[in-house]
């Protein structure tokens, strides 16, 4: 489905009745990263849960219209989609990018907040190499179009257990990334680099939060997450055995388990 907000057309998904859930997600990847953990809430408790995904611009079925897509950007399209759906306040669960996002409604619209999953990412900014970094992949993306981020992304991404046990896996994110666009891809990439500093906001977070790591995340180490997660106020944290950074994808039923047992705690 899509969606006219904030003067473009966003893909969106919306299933279930009840508390509102808003997945956001990872970079440079789409709203169908969450199909498994949605249908997996859809299937016990279709009454309980309103479970919404989104494709953030130049992402999926998303368009764009700009060459930065800043963090702030991305919250209030949120906002958007939750005012064009009637959705007051939200749980929301964002992933590395994701998360990046939910830090930034987190910062603008904190009123809006029901939850928090944060999951293989992190509240600080960028450093001037990662900066550097983001630059190269956006140059990358015009230059060289979707697959050859695909080529530079996924050994970071994917734990060398998934992909020596669950090749799948590699190939559906592979597929996901070669569906984006060159100009979502790079638009993106330069809004991370942009994004401000959150660790000031974690003390002042007052809805339930879940941080959630892969064991054998090396972009957003175990380490990281665990020492941002102890300066959030009554901050539940899970870890999951022999995932990289797609700890959804990756270990699939242990990151159910862990967002399914914070739910049903809201």
């Amino acid at each position: 489905m899509k969606i006219f907000v904030n003067n473009i057309n966003l893909g969106y998904s919306d299933h279930g009745a009840g508390l509102p859930v808003i997945f956001l997600h990872a970079f440079p990847l789409n709203k169908s990263m969450w199909d498994g953990d949605i249908q997996a809430l859809l299937s016990e408790a279709a009454n309980r849960f309103r479970l919404v995904s989104l494709d953030w611009r130049g992402f999926g079925e998303s368009e764009i219209a700009d060459d930065v897509s800043t963090m702030e950007l991305f919250a209030d399209d949120v906002a958007g989609l939750m005012d064009a759906l009637g959705i007051q306040k939200a749980i929301l669960c964002g992933l590395s990018m994701g998360g990046y996002a939910a830090f930034a409604f987190l910062r603008k619209y904190p009123q809006r907040l029901a939850g928090l999953i944060l999951a293989d990412t992190r509240p600080g900014a960028d450093t001037a190499e990662a900066r550097a970094n983001r630059e190269n992949v956006a140059r990358l993306a015009e230059t060289e179009g979707a697959e050859a981020i695909a080529n530079l992304q996924l050994p970071r991404l994917i734990s060398d257990y998934t992909r020596q046990h669950h090749p799948e896996v590699e190939i559906r994110v592979r597929q996901m990334i070669n569906a984006a666009t060159p100009r979502g891809i790079a638009a993106a990439s330069r809004g991370m680099a942009q994004r401000l500093d959150s660790m000031d906001l974690l003390a002042s977070i007052a809805c339930p939060t879940l941080v959630i790591v892969g064991e054998q995340d090396g972009l957003t180490p175990p380490d990281v997450a665990r020492e941002y997660a102890a300066q959030i106020p009554g901050a539940q944290f899970a870890l999951i055995p022999r995932a990289g950074h797609l700890s959804n994808l990756e270990q699939p039923e242990a990151f159910f388990s862990a967002i399914h047992t914070f739910l049903y705690s809201i």
